[in-house]
C-alpha cells in the first residue's frame, strides 16, 4: 500500500513540477506518521520561497487524491541539506566544479574538484603532495562504484 501511494505522489509531484523543468524531484519517503517528505532540487539550486510554492500547490492535490483521511498527514517539501549525499544524475553534473568526497564501495575516501561527468564515470581533479610539491591529478572513478558522493562546503 505504500509503495502505491509512494508511486501516486511522485505523479502528483511530476505535474507541480511540469511547469517548472528546472526543477527535479530527488526523493521521496513517507514516515509512519504520515509525514510526506519531499526532496526537490533544481538546475541552479531551490529557494525556501520555490519549496512553500510547491508545497502549497501540492497539498490541495493531494487532498484531491484522498491519498490520506482528512487532517491525518504532513507535508514537508524541502532542498537536500548540504550534508546529504548526491543521489541523482542531474546532481553530479549541477555541481561540477565543486570539491566533492567520495566514498567508494571499499569505503575509502577521494576528495577532489568534480571535473566531468558522464553515464558510467566521474572525474575528480584531485590535489598529491603538500605545498610547492602539490600536483593536480585527474581521477576517474566508476559511478558504480561509488557509496556516496558529497559536496564540501568551502570557507
Amino acid at each position: 500500500m505504500v509503495n502505491e501511494i509512494n508511486k501516486e505522489l511522485e505523479k502528483l509531484v511530476a505535474e507541480v513540477l511540469e511547469n517548472a523543468p528546472e526543477h527535479f524531484l530527488v526523493s521521496l519517503w513517507i514516515k509512519p506518521t504520515n509525514n510526506v517528505k519531499v526532496l526537490l532540487d533544481g538546475d541552479k539550486g531551490i529557494t525556501i520561497e520555490q519549496c512553500v510554492r510547491f508545497n502549497r500547490q501540492l497539498v490541495p492535490k493531494i487532498d484531491e487524491a484522498g491519498l490520506f483521511p482528512p487532517g491525518e498527514y504532513s507535508l514537508e517539501v524541502s532542498s537536500p541539506g548540504v550534508d546529504e549525499p548526491l543521489q541523482l544524475y542531474r546532481q553530479y553534473v549541477k555541481n561540477i566544479g565543486r570539491t566533492v568526497q567520495v566514498v567508494r564501495k571499499d569505503q575509502s575516501v577521494v576528495t577532489g574538484v568534480l571535473q566531468e561527468v558522464n553515464p558510467e564515470t566521474i572525474t575528480l581533479e584531485t590535489t598529491e603532495g603538500k605545498g610547492k610539491k602539490a600536483v593536480k591529478v585527474p581521477v576517474t572513478l566508476p559511478l558504480n562504484d561509488m557509496h556516496t558522493i558529497t559536496v564540501q562546503i568551502q570557507f
